[in-house]
């Protein structure tokens, strides 16, 4: 297993084995996630986003080469847009961005991102870009049926949902690119082992993340 199609099939299977339900987007559908959930929603992807630019940051001055420089310094400057779109979803919600920062977070919404730092800084150049790839589809569709619901359920403007419509659709370029990174990662030495936890990880702690926002709710 030290070919991209065949670490990134793995990890496919893998995924595909030990999905759960998103219990929050279930209870988000049917329109019972109450206003103040929604500001903790917005609370903990403002300490995301702003916690997976750095770490994407921190690999593109790790590897700063081609291809894996180039895919890095993209995704940190993804992540400073989606920052910023954020913002938008904030106002709708009345929030002030000094009330983000001064966001307690939860420990378990937040065991993503700092995972996702702790390959940054110790990890190989290509764990990340697999986690990437194997989790693009997934986490597509599910900012995808956010999006939606909060549009159709809860009246929010398209304005409003300019962070989950830009995480709904990975460009192919990007995709391009970490599978350019995961090969020479591959080539160079990396572990496909590490490679894969770090995907499968990434997985499991992107569902916690979603289903913390769903405790004590009732679905309906």
């Amino acid at each position: 297993m030290n070919t991209v199609p065949d670490v990134l099939a793995a990890a496919r299977e893998r995924i595909s084995a030990e999905a759960r339900p998103n219990r929050f987007l279930d209870v988000l559908e049917r329109g019972r996630v109450p206003g103040e959930r929604l500001r903790q929603l917005a609370g903990e992807l403002y300490h995301l986003v702003g916690s997976d630019r750095r770490s994407f940051a921190l690999l593109a001055t790790r590897f700063p080469s081609a291809p894996a420089g180039e895919l890095y310094r993209a995704m940190a400057e993804g992540e400073a847009e989606a920052l910023s779109l954020l913002l938008d979803f904030t106002t709708a919600l009345g929030l002030r961005e000094g009330e983000l920062r001064a966001y307690e977070s939860q420990p378990a919404a937040q065991a993503y991102p700092r995972h996702l730092a702790r390959s940054a800084r110790s990890g190989g150049c290509g764990e990340v870009a697999l986690a990437l790839l194997a989790n693009a589809a997934e986490s597509g569709e599910t900012y995808t049926r956010v999006a939606d619901a909060l549009a159709s359920r809860y009246g929010f403007e398209e304005r409003a949902l300019g962070h989950f419509r830009f995480f709904a659709e990975t460009p192919q370029p990007l995709l391009d690119r970490a599978a350019a990174t995961l090969e020479h990662g591959l080539a160079g030495g990396d572990d496909p082992g590490a490679a894969l936890r770090c995907a499968l990880t990434v997985h499991s702690l992107e569902a916690d993340f979603w289903n913390c926002l769903a405790r004590d709710l009732d679905p309906g």
